[in-house]
């Protein structure tokens, strides 16, 4: 008996498959280059050539360098755990000093997995209006899970003088790149002693 038919009912399967991986190997090395080069100074073409693939190749996967970018972006703010990030706010034991330590966590692994695409779309935001929005959604979305989790709070727990938008303001002034950066980069501090650091601090400087 022929395998022939077989064959032919996976491959649909198999393209799909080719087309995932061959839009992994052009974000791989669309982020090594800009990494290495710069966002403004690389091009369709450098990705292309670099992925081992032709310029309509990525301009079909991605649509330009702005939807790769963007793409890219999106990759890491999955990569970082948002869902468990959610677990452990929704949690019942979740104290408002537990609720803190899982968002400095979230911001950790974050930064750690995907602080260079962060500073690459920062970078691109510079002069291309779509990253420009799509940097400000992201940092958006930040503030708007500390706001939930702040406006849920019993009277009292922020520290007096503090509401909540002053809080998220705090938070933002604690928890970014440019301070994780500093710390592991210039001051040697691993990841785990800036989340430890930003829990212990977020609790002194917001809590009551």
């Amino acid at each position: 008996m022929s395998a022939e038919p077989d064959r032919r009912r996976y491959d649909s399967l198999r393209r799909a498959t080719q087309a995932r991986e061959t839009r992994a190997e052009i974000a791989r090395a669309a982020l090594r280059l800009f990494v290495s080069r710069g966002w403004a100074a690389t091009t369709v073409r450098d990705v292309a050539r670099e992925a081992g693939v032709s310029v309509p190749t990525v301009y079909a996967a991605y649509g330009n360098k702005a939807g790769l970018t963007r793409a890219l972006a999106d990759a890491a703010d999955l990569s970082a755990g948002a869902s468990r990030m959610l677990e452990e706010l929704e949690a019942s034991a979740a104290t408002p000093e537990r609720q803190l330590a899982a968002m400095a966590a979230y911001d950790r692994r974050l930064f750690e997995r995907a602080g260079d695409v962060i500073a690459l779309v920062r970078e691109a935001a510079r002069t291309e209006p779509e990253l420009a929005t799509a940097y400000h959604d992201g940092r958006g979305r930040g503030d708007e899970t500390r706001v939930l989790v702040f406006s849920s709070w019993p009277d009292g727990v922020l520290r007096r003088g503090l509401d909540v938008r002053s809080a998220v303001d705090v938070y933002a002034a604690m928890c970014n790149i440019d301070v994780y950066t500093t710390l592991t980069t210039e001051r040697g501090w691993s990841p785990g002693r800036v989340e430890r650091w930003w829990g212990e601090a977020l609790a002194r400087q917001l809590l009551d």
